[in-house]
């Protein structure tokens, strides 16, 4: 009987012994099906009341045994089971969304991963593929009709400006614009354009800088609306906060090819309707000469004889009616290239009136993304091209950028994190806005004559490269009145007096996380925003008025320091406190100029 109890006892401290062996700590983390972490899922050792939650990168530290079954949940997510054997060390568990995570799990400030129900504030998410189906060179355009509260006024020209508003305007004399966040860091959104411009007297609008943020590159956008959601961001968060998290690389290799093509036309119903009836002159204005009053009247063919001769300095269509037996001696008249020089042509209407200058406007982009990753480290690494031709002659404007980051597990609680983004942004020929020489709706919608062809003037300036204008200031002296007195060649305007700019952007961070606890984590991230900008305008010689040249060049720079604590914790299974302690340091620079002479 002792030698059998002294055997029970050997076996009982060989068990125990064994038990103590197989117990030990392990660190895991928890991710969705792309990679990215889930914060606050709940890992509990099956039959007992041992268990952890993942921080704001998904990881956890856990004290296990050999053969515990872990039970993993969180809110939106299928539960997933793991078992623990000799061999497991580092855990990498996936958790698959299911259909309701894209309208109860959103980004916040910071960064910070929240379901809506535990919100005191609006955040309202949009994903990735619905701002990318659309292939806009501008994917702010593409939120309209998404978010509640959002308005969206977006200017017609090539390339222009888009103005967004959160939940009304705020300031009457203020930027009402939203902060713009992109992967935490902000993203400045600045718009140069002048005075004028904004206010309709003329100019060119250059466009928003967010037009560099390339919306293939989109994961999901959150807007955050109110005091209370963007109050981290301080008063650059007063309008409201579009928070945009980048695509990240998963596990294994993908490749993934996106195009688009888009192409238009003028609307000729909302064009100005041009009356063939009468042609060029003001109709009250008589005595040029003329036996009605309405022609100039001198010798244009060097017969010795007066010739009817439009009145090229009256940019009106009150005239003479049009009569094709009467011969009148137009502009082309007095052009020595023309083939009607010194020729009289019968007086009707244009054949082309100014609508047949617009062109068909025409864009196309493309896209190529490759990803990968593996348990230790991901990567994602992508380069769009977006053209744009615009519906003016001699207008475009290119795009081409490219998007890196990458993740990579240094120790099974620290983390490293870094992205770079490069963007170029060319244009040429950018229409013009307000009531200016370089916008030719000015010339097209209030002072035309309609006895002038379009397509004439095309002609003429792609004949002989200079200002043939309908508009002479003296076609009866060929030594100095054959100048423009109002409105140059309208084809001399596109390719002789446009505007160039471009802008060159790098924007890019470097982070590293340490999950010190299963319920507390540091962050430490510096990031960059930096871009140049040169706009260039240029009035050639032989153009109305004085010529000229001016350069507006623009120099951007913004770093930003952050070091963040972050605290995660179930004080009982009722109670879970979220806390989150930090500090920035952002330093901007800023410099401009605008230099200009006079030919």
């Amino acid at each position: 009987m002792r030698k059998i109890l002294a055997l029970l006892t050997v076996l009982m401290l060989g068990v125990f012994a064994a038990n103590a062996q197989t117990t030990r700590t392990i660190n895991g983390r928890v991710t969705d099906s792309v990679g990215a972490p889930v914060v606050g899922a709940s890992i509990a050792i099956r039959g007992t009341k041992a268990g952890a939650i993942s921080g704001t990168e998904g990881r956890f530290s856990l004290s296990v045994k050999n053969g515990d079954v872990l039970s993993v949940t969180a809110l939106n997510y299928a539960p997933a089971e793991v078992t623990i054997t000799e061999q497991t060390t580092d855990l990498s568990i996936t958790l698959t969304a299911t259909a309701n995570e894209i309208s109860d799990v959103v980004v916040t400030a910071l960064g910070i991963r929240r379901n809506k129900n535990e919100l005191p504030y609006a955040v309202q998410k949009v994903n990735g593929e619905d701002i990318s189906r659309q292939r806009s060179s501008n994917f702010v355009t593409n939120l309209e009709g998404k978010v509640a509260g959002l308005t969206i006024n977006q200017s017609n020209t090539l390339g222009g400006s888009t103005n967004v508003v959160l939940r009304g305007y705020k300031s009457i004399t203020g930027d009402n614009q939203p902060l713009f966040v992109i992967d935490g860091v902000p993203f400045n959104n600045a718009n140069t354009n002048s005075s004028d411009q904004r206010t309709g007297r003329g100019g060119y609008d250059y466009g928003n800088a967010s037009a560099d943020i390339n919306p293939d590159d989109i994961e999901s956008i959150s807007v955050l609306k109110g005091a209370a959601a963007s109050a981290l961001y301080g008063e650059r968060g007063f309008n409201g906060v579009i928070l945009i998290t980048t695509k990240k690389g998963k596990k294994g290799l993908g490749i993934t090819v996106n195009a688009g093509v888009n192409t238009g036309s003028i609307d000729k119903n909302t064009f100005t309707k041009y009356q063939h009836e009468y042609g060029a002159n003001y109709g009250s204005a008589v005595g040029y000469g003329s036996p009605d009053g309405n022609f100039l009247y001198f010798d244009a063919n060097g017969d010795g004889q007066p010739d009817l001769v439009t009145p090229t300095t009256e940019d009106a269509s009150w005239g003479a009616k049009f009569d094709p037996n009467l011969m009148v001696y137009q502009w082309d008249a007095f052009d020595k290239t023309s083939p009607y020089y010194h020729q009289a042509r019968p007086w009707v209407a244009g054949a082309h009136d100014p609508v047949t200058f617009f062109t068909n406007p025409f864009g196309y982009n493309t896209s190529a993304f490759i990803s990968g990753g593996s348990d230790k480290s991901t990567f994602n690494l992508g380069y769009t091209r977006n053209d744009d031709k615009g519906i003016l002659p001699n207008s475009e404007v290119i795009k081409n950028l490219v998007n890196f980051s990458a993740t990579l597990n240094i120790t099974s609680r620290l983390t490293a994190s870094a992205s770079v983004n490069f963007s170029r942004v060319d244009g040429k020929g950018r229409y013009g806005t307000g009531y200016d020489p370089s916008n030719p709706a000015t010339n097209f919608r209030q002072w035309w004559e309609t006895n002038v062809d379009i397509q004439e003037q095309k002609d003429a300036y792609f004949r002989t490269g200079q200002d043939i204008t309908w508009n002479w200031a003296d076609p009866s002296n060929e030594q100095s009145g054959l100048v423009p007195i109002y409105w140059n060649n309208p084809y001399f305007d596109r390719y002789e007096n446009y505007e160039t700019d471009n802008r060159s952007r790098y924007f890019g961070m470097m982070s590293l996380n340490y999950q010190v606890t299963d319920w507390l984590s540091l962050l430490g991230r510096v990031s960059l925003d930096h871009y140049d900008e040169l706009q260039e305008q240029r009035y050639a010689v032989g153009s109305v008025g004085v010529p000229y040249y001016s350069r507006f060049n623009h120099t951007f720079g913004e770093t930003n320091y952050d070091l963040m604590a972050t605290f995660n914790k179930n004080v009982s299974e009722k109670l879970n406190i979220t806390a989150l302690l930090g500090t920035n340091i952002r330093k901007k620079q800023q410099r401009q100029g605008k230099i200009g002479y006079i030919k």
